[in-house]
């Protein structure tokens, strides 16, 4: 019998000796923590599709700031839940001082200064009483143009009360443009600008819905991607880069892992993908029903989106893979 000559197995004999050559690597400063607060919260609510998962009270929200600057993570991407009474057809608290998203950027921020990359998400929907991403016409169609005019005073309250990073997540056409110079306007020169260049009208967001109890009605398939096509994503990725966007993102991730490998051949700013709630979920339920090793298979889903090109991953998994997993 001929002996093989060339083998591979012996990079993998042992923990150590697969450490050692391993091509991707997961590090906490790659992960983004994605956060939901609820506006007049006086304890944390779990969010039962994402066990585990708790819309905070400003409190507990500055607490988990703190643990992921302790742990390293490397960002905090807010969501603001208002009361539903709060909502109105332009979204009108997503700009005001005193709107949930506002005053919780400002905790963290003087929480935690620059030690953590603070994001925010630059969306409407959480904040309209239709539950859709802008501002609606007189057919209940999203218009785009005026919408952008409220993601222009978004993005400047934003900065104003504290985000380095503003995230512009409604798929709007030209809200890159319109966000960036809104900010500059402003005299917010410095804060980032990361665009939601590729996110889908994905079936994977369903446990989103009740994290920040939407009032959608309907879908957001005439504004976000359909999940047939990537060559449209690169359309939007050259036109978001065109426009100023400092970093851009994929979303979902694990089922789009392709379009974050695309997305990375062609951009030349660093690029981020967000593992979804839905994503999430599925984990957690086969975990919880001894059909996989949960740790395993988050940390495997990780590194398969890392390994796919994404340099910044947002994951509801951020703290707890930064504490105990690597």
């Amino acid at each position: 019998m001929t002996r093989p000559v060339v083998r591979p197995r012996r990079l993998r004999q042992s923990p150590a000796m697969r450490a050692l050559v391993a091509e991707t690597r997961l590090h906490p400063r790659d992960l983004v923590l994605p956060v939901f607060v609820k506006e007049g919260a006086t304890e944390v609510t779990p969010i039962t599709s994402m066990p585990g998962v708790v819309q905070h009270t400003l409190d507990s929200l500055v607490d988990v700031a703190r643990q992921c600057v302790a742990v390293g993570v490397g960002g905090l991407m807010v969501f603001g839940v208002p009361r539903d009474e709060g909502k109105d057809a332009v979204g009108s608290g997503a700009t005001e001082d005193d709107g949930i998203l506002n005053v919780a950027l400002r905790r963290v921020r003087e929480a935690c200064g620059d030690d953590l990359v603070l994001m925010a998400d630059l969306c409407l929907d959480e904040f309209t009483d239709h539950g859709h991403c802008g501002v609606l016409d007189e057919r209940g169609r999203v218009d785009n143009d005026a919408t952008l005019v409220r993601y222009a005073d978004m993005a400047v309250a934003q900065a104003r009360a504290g985000a380095h990073v503003v995230g512009p997540s409604g798929m709007m056409d030209g809200q890159v443009a319109v966000v960036r110079e809104a900010l500059d306007d402003a005299g917010f020169e410095d804060v980032v600008v990361l665009a939601y260049t590729a996110k889908y009208a994905s079936g994977f967001f369903g446990p989103f819905r009740e994290a920040v109890q939407s009032s959608l009605e309907g879908d957001r398939a005439t504004y976000q991607q359909d999940p047939a096509n990537l060559t449209e994503s690169l359309r939007e990725l050259r036109l978001d880069l065109e426009e100023g966007a400092d970093l851009v993102m994929v979303k979902p991730a694990l089922p789009y892992l392709d379009v974050v490998a695309a997305a990375r051949e062609v951009a030349d700013v660093p690029v981020a993908a967000y593992q979804v709630s839905g994503e999430y979920a599925m984990i957690e339920a086969a975990a919880a029903n001894g059909w996989v090793d949960r740790r395993r298979c988050a940390l495997e889903s990780l590194t398969s989106i890392k390994r796919a090109g994404a340099s910044v991953i947002l994951t509801y998994y951020a703290l707890e893979a930064a504490t105990t997993w690597l």
